[in-house]
């Protein structure tokens, strides 16, 4: 089926449990709690990125599916969703797919070194800003067996 999809299994993911696996979510109706989250964490830089086809043109299709491809990365990923929906779906313990449906006000981190996919909802819109500590380091690692040996994902496993 399309990615885009809801794909409801039918069971709520529980914030508790999302803590669990090294994932932060949070809804933060004002920026001001956003900005409290980043001073916490020393995040010093943001931009914001809208996926969209009208704002991607032609690429857009491609884009969506590279950011749909299952990678970790070697920092953080934060994200505040200033409008539109989307998703992350992130690997549980076990290995399974958990989809975490985001809107407007929400906020997720994801650790360094846990494999994820994102991609925007069937309204193929979404507006983010995207946090982060000096220069943005977004290179995705797919996955593939060497990566299972990178520092991060060796940190992550020994702290999930």
């Amino acid at each position: 089926g399309d990615q885009r999809e809801d794909h409801d299994s039918g069971q709520s993911v529980d914030p508790e449990y999302l803590s669990k696996l090294g994932v932060l979510y949070r809804h933060c109706p004002s920026i001001e709690i956003v900005d409290s989250i980043a001073s916490e964490r020393s995040y010093k830089n943001r931009d914001e990125i809208i996926v969209s086809p009208e704002k991607m043109g032609p690429a857009y299709e491609d884009k969506v599916k590279m950011f749909f491809n299952e990678h970790l990365h070697e920092d953080e990923e934060i994200r505040y969703i200033l409008d539109g929906e989307g998703f992350f779906d992130v690997r549980s313990t076990e290995d399974e797919w958990v989809r975490i449906r985001l809107v407007q006000g929400d906020l997720i981190i994801l650790p360094a070194g846990i494999y994820h996919r994102f991609t925007t909802d069937n309204s193929n819109y979404i507006k983010a800003m995207r946090l982060f500590k000096d220069e943005p380091k977004w290179t995705p690692l797919n996955r593939a067996p060497e990566v299972d040996g990178v520092p991060a994902r060796q940190e992550y496993l020994s702290r999930a």
